[in-house]
């Protein structure tokens, strides 16, 4: 198994840069070289040399109904019997944007890209176009993908590497975002209070999964909000993972608070490389064709990833019901490895948000990036590996999620115990 992934590595690295397409996926923060992957079925992931792991990264969360669902494949396969990309709209992007907007009431409008990515940085643009003003507030630790202007105080991948920010950026474009410590109310008071006029846009992720889980704390939401309102600020919620991970729609209908724009991706793709932002009429009114704001791509709304997408929202849907459960199988576990640590008088403070854990190595509490930051990463990696060894897949990286899927049994569960309980028996 080792040295088929090394000698993989070994090739990639002479052909790929740092021999990876996304610098988490190098190990870095954990050590060693990174196991390469074969396939995925259901809750399972299986290495390069065939063995067989619990995964609980699901591409990065993407896979709420588990690996290669034969719904979604068979309508993937459909789709591509028919051509993979045709440059003209289609019929099944109205339908999936019709799906979102009735899921997601706030869209009331919607355009689709080809990434998270691409789906925050228009959202940006929009707003920058929008209201005429140039700065953009973000909080520490929430990452909205790579583009220029969000690259600053960034968490995830970012705080994996240890990277500040990155070079790359112009210092004028990073002086025009401000970030701020998340669930800090009184600090964004007081930044809207000196910046308000020359604001644009508030993004946030209303549960940060970049720093590891970190949920916001009463009121933080509600006080954007009206900051934002009062002001005339966009607000736009980053729900490139918490969009249909807790229930069918985002966290915005549970908790009740509407942005002005959402962004997300991740599962509406099923698997496939997708993003979409939506929001008010008159503020999407300003894209291009319709307005001056422009962005465009090639494989925006392609047919394989919208029908994938479909696919999947409309399993989902018929599913709605059975998020509660999804949500105690996470309580469930969460608890029991709790109870693991506490007996081997490990420190750990666990931050679950329904079906999405991070499992802190500190004692906590975990409420923003900078107390994320004192976890001990070097424990962290000894029991990333630990439970690798065990056929438990994990983040490389102590700032990342857990996730769950509808295709994770209590078999899994059970297993997944056992294999912490022997992964901390070795620390």
């Amino acid at each position: 198994m080792i040295e088929t992934s090394e000698k993989y590595f070994a090739q990639a690295r002479q052909v790929i840069a740092g021999g990876v397409n996304s610098p988490v996926r190098a190990w870095q923060a954990v050590g060693g070289d990174p196991l390469f992957v074969s396939e995925a079925r259901g809750s399972k992931i299986y290495d390069a040399a065939g063995r067989e792991y619990i995964d609980f990264v699901l591409s990065w969360g993407p896979m709420i109904l588990g690996h290669a669902h034969p719904d979604v494949i068979d309508s993937i396969c459909r789709t591509a019997r028919k051509g993979t990309s045709f440059g003209a709209p289609t019929e099944a992007e109205t339908q999936i944007a019709q799906l979102i907007g009735s899921a997601i009431p706030s869209m009331e409008l919607i355009r689709m890209t080809s990434s998270g990515t691409e789906a925050t940085m228009t959202a940006i643009r929009l707003a920058r176009g929008y209201t005429g003003r140039n700065m953009i507030v973000k909080f520490d630790g929430c990452y909205h993908g790579h583009a220029d202007s969000l690259l600053v105080q960034a968490g995830s991948g970012v705080a994996t590497l240890g990277i500040p920010g990155s070079p790359g950026v112009p210092d004028c474009l990073a002086e025009l975002t401000v970030s701020l410590p998340y669930n800090d109310t009184d600090t964004v008071n007081s930044a809207i209070g000196r910046y308000g006029s020359q604001v644009a846009a508030i993004i946030v992720e209303p549960v940060a999964g970049n720093m590891g889980v970190v949920g916001p704390e009463d009121g933080f939401l509600a006080t954007l909000r009206e900051l934002t309102a009062k002001h005339g600020i966009v607000l736009i919620f980053d729900e490139v993972i918490t969009g249909f991970r807790f229930a069918f729609g985002g966290y915005q209908d549970i908790n009740g608070i509407k942005p002005d724009l959402t962004c997300l991706g991740k599962i509406i793709g099923g698997g496939l490389p997708v993003g979409a932002l939506g929001g008010k009429k008159e503020i999407m009114a300003a894209l291009a064709p319709a307005g001056d704001v422009y962005q465009a791509g090639t494989l925006s709304g392609n047919p394989l990833a919208v029908n994938a997408g479909l696919a999947t929202l409309q399993l989902l849907q018929k599913k709605a019901a059975s998020y509660a459960q999804l949500d105690l199988q996470a309580q469930h576990l969460c608890r029991e490895i709790e109870k693991l640590f506490f007996a081997k008088s490990i420190p750990v403070c666990i931050n679950r948000f329904h079906s999405m854990f991070t499992i802190f190595f500190q004692a906590g509490p975990v409420k923003n990036y900078r107390d994320a930051k004192k976890s001990d990463t070097d424990l962290f990696a000894r029991f990333f590996h630990g439970m690798i060894k065990e056929g438990i897949w994990l983040a490389p990286s102590q700032f990342e999620a857990i996730f769950i899927s509808f295709a994770h049994t209590d078999a899994d569960i059970a297993r997944t115990l056992e294999a912490c309980a022997a992964a901390l028996n070795n620390l």
